[in-house]
């Protein structure tokens, strides 16, 4: 079938929603169906039209950027025309187009499938409260226009202000998850390569700098952890620097990662083999996100999958990947003492935490999960076409 997907950033832009989309077109466009990619062109330097790993990537300029929206005045056109040549088509969520390519799919009957990531909350703001109205009611227009709402888990549908009044069209998928095969060696040369010395103990944490993610209840519980463990070191993999509307973020709490010194370092965005390297040197994975534009984190299932335990905030969503595997704790959202406390515990004891890594990284195989998606898409072709 020829799928037409469609999100505000497509790679090589880095975020869980895009590395998501990436690794399903990808396992579509594996299992022989043509995929289209619609996206912004959010660096003027990425070409307009791209090949990439059998994936069609189609990306149109923006006129301005509002927030972390971007405005396409060609997006209409092309989605239009591409939408003529779909079997079916997939929004990702949040994404402010979506409400009227969501209409355009059922004038020209064709089925539409959103996927809803997580819901939006941006930072305080004139701008950004606007920018969050405006995403808030082209959620609910493509909501109510499209045949089927994916998430990663019942529980933060039900708890989420939007997908709750939308539960009979939820169809709970599992996000796919992927890590490139390493050596012995490739996690010595990491170790290497980072200056990571024997005998530290490794707190990860994988994200971007921004505000959501609860980067501040990690660099507050440091100091406590430092106290009781003298050669615990945290180590940031992904962007920190002029990540889009978090520049004020970013300012505020630069200033506290530097008083931590050497027990911090930023890794920026990692290679795959190296990312799988990483996750197998963690002592332990913290994820604090301190709110619902985080619904899962993909990060503790990659984790998990290599042994390492993880630390999650207390939330909808967030809270599955502990819970359904054993493998780690949960915190209450924003308290860093109990994250520190936590944090302690499990670098004590490590080997408390297993679980069938083989069994949950096949639950999580991409493949796995493109046929579910494959099989939704089959079902509401034959629906619309009846």
């Amino acid at each position: 079938m020829h799928i037409l997907t469609t999100l505000t950033y497509y790679r090589p832009h880095y975020s869980g929603l895009t590395i998501y989309t990436e690794r399903l077109t990808r396992a579509l466009a594996r299992r022989g169906h043509q995929v289209t990619v619609l996206t912004s062109q959010f660096d003027p330097n990425l070409a307009r039209l791209e090949q990439m790993n059998g994936v069609t990537v189609v990306r149109i300029p923006p006129l301005m950027r509002v927030s972390k929206g971007q405005i396409m005045p060609g997006m209409p056109i092309q989605a239009w025309r591409l939408a003529k040549q779909a079997d079916v088509i997939h929004l990702h969520m949040p994404q402010f187009d979506a409400s009227y390519i969501t209409w355009m799919g059922k004038l020209q009957r064709k089925p539409v499938v959103l996927t809803y990531h997580c819901d939006l909350q941006l930072p305080r703001g004139v701008i950004h409260a606007t920018a969050n109205q405006v995403s808030h009611v082209a959620n609910h227009i493509a909501a109510w226009g499209c045949n089927a709402i994916v998430n990663t888990s019942q529980d933060y549908a039900e708890n989420s202000e939007f997908l709750k009044h939308y539960l009979k069209k939820v169809h709970v998928i599992n996000p796919p998850v992927e890590l490139a095969p390493v050596t012995e060696q490739d996690i010595q040369a990491f170790r290497k390569k980072f200056n990571i010395q024997d005998g530290q103990r490794i707190i990860g944490m994988v994200a971007r700098l921004a505000s959501e993610k609860g980067v501040e209840f990690l660099v507050q519980a440091l100091p406590g952890v430092m106290r009781r463990i003298p050669q615990v070191r945290a180590l940031f993999v992904g962007p920190y620097q002029n990540v889009l509307g978090e520049e004020s973020y970013a300012a505020r709490i630069m200033p506290l990662i530097e008083g931590l010194k050497d027990h911090w370092s930023f890794l920026e965005i990692l290679s795959p083999e190296e990312l799988s390297a990483f996750f197998r040197i963690c002592d332990v994975l913290t994820v604090p996100s301190s709110n619902s534009t985080e619904a899962f984190g993909l990060v503790q299932i990659e984790a998990m999958i290599c042994g390492t335990p993880v630390v999650a905030s207390d939330m909808p969503g967030v809270r599955q990947p502990v819970l359904t595997t054993g493998m780690g704790k949960l915190v209450p959202i924003g308290d860093s003492s109990a994250l520190e406390k936590v944090l302690v515990e499990i670098l004590n004891g490590k080997e408390k935490y297993k679980c069938d890594t083989a069994a949950l990284a096949h639950l999580y195989e991409p493949d796995a999960i493109a046929a579910e998606y494959e099989q939704l898409f089959e079902k509401l072709i034959k629906r619309v076409n009846a």
